[in-house]
């Protein structure tokens, strides 16, 4: 297990920490929406008007309200994972998880979806103009100095990951894309966005305009649930708001979150081994001090 923690006043307390790289899986949503956000603020894009051509606009794609379905719990592509197979081209990807169907229409519903995760990350390509290895370096790592944040593309790349089972995957099965970088870098990342260094006062209370999902979680230790823009946000027993992202990929599981609620509010990146976020997410409570 290794765990950091950010606050206001010890930027960098990180027990155990060493350049060790881990890979982000999910709160890549996170970077993706910042991006996207920041773009909101440039004038290039807007979060609440259909997409030209779409049923469903920018900001129903970072919360998942767009009704796509998703593709990581295909029996085919799942094997194919297993198999360490070359990853599907992007149109054979979206023509495999579309043939499941719409799952309703846009707005009227929740439902994760990481192929609306790519949806968005190609939309904030094209409107932009820069890939989005380069949105995240210019608009997340250079303002925050974080310097191990990359996104992954390669096996060659994703061989530098702590866990020997990275040797075996090919980052390209995460079609929005994969960051990986230190535990340290990822708690400041999520920490930069709430001290107000990445995004504008107003653009960041959209952000975490969230959607209710429910209550608690077995085996995890969430007691309210909601789903912001790329924010898994609501409340975790014993200590309160939780906002960040969980995430997993074949053989480890990560949490990063920030803790707003605390006297001193901390940001936290936990990553382990394995495949049960709560596990990544229960350590997080423990290295924030409330564990």
């Amino acid at each position: 297990m290794f765990c950091c923690r950010v606050t206001g006043t010890d930027p960098d307390r990180c027990p155990g920490e060493t350049e060790k790289i881990f890979p982000y899986w999910s709160f890549t949503k996170t970077a993706i929406a910042i991006c996207a956000l920041r773009l909101v603020e440039q004038g290039l894009i807007d979060l609440d008007t259909r997409l030209p051509g779409r049923r469903f606009t920018l900001g129903q794609l970072l919360n998942h309200t767009a009704g796509l379905p998703d593709y990581t719990g295909l029996p085919r592509y799942r094997q194919a994972v297993a198999n360490d197979d070359e990853p599907w081209s992007r149109d054979d990807l979206v023509t495999a998880a579309m043939a499941q169907g719409v799952l309703f229409e846009p707005g009227a519903g929740w439902s994760y979806s990481n192929l609306g995760s790519m949806f968005a990350r190609e939309l904030i390509e094209e409107v932009s103009g820069r890939p989005f290895s380069h949105l995240v370096q210019d608009l997340i790592c250079r303002p925050l100095d974080l310097h191990s944040v990359e996104l992954a593309l390669t096996r060659a790349q994703f061989a530098q990951v702590h866990w020997d089972a990275a040797r075996s995957y090919h980052p390209g099965w995460v079609y929005h894309g994969c960051l990986v970088g230190t535990a340290a870098d990822a708690a400041r990342l999520l920490h930069g966005l709430f001290t107000g260094r990445l995004l504008g006062p107003r653009t960041l209370n959209r952000m975490l305009d969230r959607v209710p999902l429910g209550g608690a979680i077995e085996g995890r230790p969430w007691t309210e649930c909601g789903y912001a823009l790329g924010l898994m946000s609501g409340q975790w027993d014993r200590i309160g708001r939780t906002i960040g992202h969980s995430g997993g990929g074949p053989f480890s599981v990560n949490a990063v979150y920030h803790f707003p609620d605390l006297d001193d509010p901390v940001t936290v990146a936990s990553f382990t081994d394995g495949q049960d976020e709560g596990l990544a997410e229960f350590a997080a409570i423990g290295c924030a001090g409330r564990g």
